[in-house]
């Protein structure tokens, strides 16, 4: 039998929007896995990819093995995904692993469900690469912020009253409108909700740009003379001003809840569902898809109308955009986030320091191990040799597959583990 478990060496994606050098947990975890690396002080480490994705693909860290990468040996050995996930997905890795290290916002984006993907991909193949939907889950790896749903309507309604600017670009109808719409009636808020944010994403690039210089120059004006700015978000503006001048996607924070996650906390991003990204490092795991609908705080091609039409324009509390971890009944260093779509799933594993031998349990599903924290020797009968784990450290691990820990550090161990529990 070919070795079953093995260490992987991932891609490093360095897009301008990542933290630099070893300010960022992705360079961060590349350094004490390698000590060969050389991380540049200079260049951004945005994000790690830990999978077989055609722009990442995974180099196997076994010469045992005779393929190079972690796609190929899937393709050679679909068993190893477990029967049920090899026969819903194709014979493919059903997701993407990523540790991601933001420091500057990432763009105002949501990704469509499998029947829009389909159309899109059909019709825009340069822009939408794949016919695939794209649910993501973010866990804080350090205090991570976003932008994610629309916020309740009367805090929406309280920044139109606030923020003239914002009410200009809208325009009073629409304002008004919203502020009518009452509770009783969701489907009105949601009708009154997408006028208002097509009318500001649709608005004329000339006049949102003086708008939003004349936002920035007051508010910059309120806080040299020590007045409190909040009513406006003035803080979060002037942010993401100074990274995304003249950017529409300025003005979504007065529409979007911002979420804050503690070390562990997540956030759920389903189809259709506002998002951005906006500062820290967390882990991600997703569907396999590239397809992602833009439209601001980015140099990329945006596309305002697929997204002003697809989005889901239901209002709630920025609380509500945390997603529950499930502490596990057969081990309680397991907790498991489990999101309500079958591609993937999360487990967060925190071995206390009075364990010296743990068992990562074998599921029926391929699945990814990140070391965060701690060292250990790994054993297991499915593969070649034992193995050192330390943080940065990633594995493969076949379907049905157990592994032995032999723990070295005194504080434990922190590992995420990803999977596909069907």
């Amino acid at each position: 039998f070919p070795p079953a478990v093995f260490p992987l060496s991932c891609a490093v994606q360095s897009y301008s929007w990542g933290k630099v050098g070893l300010e960022s947990e992705v360079a961060k975890l590349l350094a004490s896995s390698d000590p060969l690396v050389q991380i540049q002080p200079d260049q951004p480490y945005a994000e790690l990819w830990m999978g077989a994705h055609p722009r990442g693909d995974a180099i196997i860290r076994d010469n045992r093995i005779p393929q190079k990468t972690l796609g190929q040996w899937i393709a050679d050995n679909p068993a190893c995904l477990g029967a049920k996930v090899k026969d819903t997905f194709q014979g493919c890795l059903p997701f993407l692993f990523k540790v991601l290290s933001v420091n500057t916002a990432l763009s105002i984006q949501a990704h469509p469900n499998k029947e829009l993907a389909a159309k899109l991909h059909a019709q825009f193949p340069e822009h939408y690469p794949d016919a695939n939907h794209k649910p993501e889950m973010a866990i804080a790896l350090t205090p991570f912020e976003g932008l994610c749903g629309f916020r309740p309507v009367e805090e929406i309604v309280s920044f139109l009253q606030a923020v003239p600017e914002l009410r200009a670009l809208i325009g009073e109808v629409a304002a008004e409108q919203l502020e009518r719409s009452g509770s009783d009636d969701p489907r009105g808020v949601s009708a009154a909700l997408r006028v208002c944010f097509t009318r500001l994403m649709k608005s004329e690039k000339k006049f949102f740009v003086d708008q939003l210089n004349m936002l920035v120059k007051r508010i910059s004006q309120e806080v040299a003379e020590g007045k409190d700015t909040s009513g406006s978000n003035g803080d979060l503006l002037l942010r993401l001003h100074s990274q995304y001048p003249g950017d529409i996607g300025c003005f979504t924070i007065y529409f979007l809840n911002l979420v804050r996650l503690e070390p562990g906390e997540a956030m759920f991003l389903g189809a259709n569902e506002p998002h951005a990204y906006l500062h820290g490092d967390c882990v991600e795991c997703m569907a396999c898809s590239d397809n992602t609908v833009r439209a601001g705080l980015t140099p990329k091609f945006i596309d305002v109308l697929t997204l002003c039409e697809m989005l889901n324009y239901t209002p709630a509390p920025s609380s509500s955009k945390i997603f529950p971890a499930a502490q596990s009944q057969l081990d309680p260093s397991v907790y498991l986030y489990d999101p309500p779509v079958p591609d993937f799933a999360i487990m967060r594993i925190e071995i206390p320091p009075s364990i010296k031998l743990y068992l990562v349990y074998a599921v029926d599903s391929a699945s990814i191990l990140l070391v965060i924290q701690g060292t250990a020797m790994g054993t297991s009968t499915a593969a070649a040799s034992e193995m050192t784990l330390r943080r940065g450290s990633v594995l493969f691990i076949s379907a049905n597959e157990s592994m032995s820990l032999h723990l070295s550090s005194p504080d434990g161990m922190l590992l995420f583990r990803a999977c596909c529990l069907l």
